[in-house]
């Protein structure tokens, strides 16, 4: 049984507080970093199809349920709607192929991915002409009422959003049916999205923080709103020496004692370990007041790749 403790949603359904992230994960390390990870106690795994692994991680899943380390109900899996199949008449599609690369009949939280829509071509994650992303001019909203129904027809459980600004968010609950219960965004020490996360708590939703490490693989490099290595910090050093842990707990448990969800990347059986070893200490007010103090509003993950930051929905500017 894990001892991961876990946050209700507004669904009424719990998510544990820690899951394992897969973005950047390689095919041949994901069988171990799965048993690894439901071993000392993961049960929440935030995938998409944007990371190009779903199915790996399918066949992985599917094995540990076959060999009864985990029971499915005890899961709670993470999808997110690409892009590309915003539409609204696209939007079903989009689960679906999630659903049979996991091997799944039901997903337990599935997450518009961004706001920003673009052209659908099958078999391209990102369709380019010369050189950058088609856009489409689709509603984040009308995609929203398309992932509704998915609530409606039981295939996912709670449905939420990602990358995300206040505005948009105003906008969506606003005109949302069912509230979305996750916003999920990149949260660490050098960007602790003050504003965002006060506004989730007004509206009782859960915020899941993503690259709470500050991504140090980020493909997007070199870019301006690179953060530093959050690791090699000597602020993060400093407290992770005092407490006997590492910079890397230090960094999840940031997230953790905020009463955020957070999921690190993880494909290494020892950090896997590691990264779940941050519920037996606390931070004192004065580690979170350094920790805060380096806030500079970096990006690890800006999303302005092949053009995508001139998008009109693109939530960064």
């Amino acid at each position: 049984m894990s001892s991961i403790p876990c946050l209700t949603l507004p669904s009424g359904h719990k998510m544990p507080q820690l899951g394992l992230g897969t973005w950047l994960s390689l095919p041949e390390n994901i069988p171990k970093a799965v048993e690894q990870a439901l071993e000392c106690g993961y049960r929440h795994i935030d995938l998409a199809p944007l990371y190009e692994n779903e199915k790996e991680y399918g066949e992985a899943i599917e094995k540990a349920l076959k060999k009864g380390q985990v029971k499915r109900e005890d899961l709670f899996i993470v999808s997110k709607l690409w892009n590309s199949f915003h539409a609204p008449e696209d939007v079903k599609t989009g689960c679906l192929q999630s659903m049979k690369d996991l091997r799944v009949d039901y997903l337990d939280l599935y997450l518009m991915h961004s706001p920003m829509g673009i052209k659908n071509v099958k078999g391209e994650l990102m369709p380019l002409k010369d050189g950058k992303v088609i856009f489409t001019d689709v509603d984040y909203v009308d995609t929203w009422k398309a992932m509704e129904k998915l609530v409606d027809e039981g295939l996912v459980r709670s449905i939420g959003v990602a990358n995300f600004n206040k505005s948009q968010m105003e906008r969506l609950l606003s005109c949302a049916r069912i509230k979305p219960c996750v916003l999920q965004v990149e949260r660490h020490c050098y960007q602790n999205q003050k504003e965002l996360t006060a506004f989730t708590r007004t509206n009782k939703m859960v915020m899941t923080c993503y690259s709470p490490l500050s991504c140090p693989k980020t493909p997007f490099r070199p870019h301006k709103w690179e953060p530093k290595n959050g690791m090699e910090d000597p602020v993060v050093k400093e407290i992770a020496k005092k407490h006997g842990k590492s910079p890397a707990q230090i960094l999840i448990r940031y997230n953790i004692q905020a009463g955020l969800a957070t999921i690190p990347k993880s494909e290494t059986p020892a950090h896997i370990i590691e990264n779940a070893k941050v519920f037996d200490f606390c931070l004192t007010d004065d580690d979170v007041k350094k920790l805060e103090s380096l806030h500079c509003g970096a990006r690890a993950v800006p999303w302005d790749i092949h053009g995508l930051g001139e998008h009109k929905y693109y939530p960064f500017k």
